[in-house]
């Protein structure tokens, strides 16, 4: 530790302000993406419940310019900093001109967020591609989940395919009891958020 501090009171006061910046974001960074992949970080804003109703539009734009207008401002900062730290690390010795090295650090930063918001609009697209119309079940032949009661005296549920992402639904139906684990058909949609089914 001691060869650390050493070598770091050693460094040029620029040299030490790029390192901070570049530790420093990288350190927001990480634990930022640590906290999204567990599902407790930010980048959940604008996330896409699979169990919403059919008449929540969800769109890409509204996921880029709601919500997560905030999340993108935000991360755009550390983004930011994490490129023009790094390349003013990287750069110190090739760009001897201060002033240059300092253009050159803004220009990667800003290439890191461009980087940032390209990969962020392209999960947007993905996750509202796994958005789905209830009304494109009518037809369709899906699978019991729980048990559904006999003439409408209660509502079980079913699992369907939308986008190759499943669904699960609310359902109920006319006739006889149905067991789960049945193959049913959807016959209509009631209030847009309940399938009624009949055995397939």
């Amino acid at each position: 530790m001691n060869v650390l501090s050493e070598w770091f009171n050693q460094l040029d006061p620029a040299l030490k302000m790029y390192w901070g910046i570049a530790i420093f974001a990288s350190i927001v960074v990480l634990i930022q993406t640590m906290l999204s992949f567990i599902g407790t970080g930010d980048v959940d804003t604008g996330d896409v419940d699979a169990s919403f109703d059919a008449d929540t539009d969800v769109d890409a734009d509204s996921l880029d310019h709601a919500g997560a207008m905030h999340l993108l401002s935000i991360r755009n900062v550390f983004y930011f900093l994490l490129g023009f730290g790094w390349a003013g690390v990287s750069l110190w010795n090739t760009i001897p001109n201060r002033g240059l090295l300092c253009a050159a650090a803004v220009m990667v930063g800003c290439v890191f967020v461009a980087i940032f918001l390209f990969l962020f609009r392209q999960m947007m697209k993905l996750q509202s591609n796994g958005a789905f119309d209830i009304n494109d079940s009518v037809g369709r032949v899906c699978d019991v989940y729980l048990r559904i009661p006999a003439n409408r005296q209660g509502m079980g549920k079913v699992q369907i395919s939308f986008n190759g992402s499943v669904q699960e639904l609310d359902a109920r139906t006319a006739g006889a009891q149905i067991s789960s684990g049945t193959k049913v058909r959807v016959l209509r949609v009631i209030d847009k958020k309940v399938l009624e089914v009949e055995p397939a």
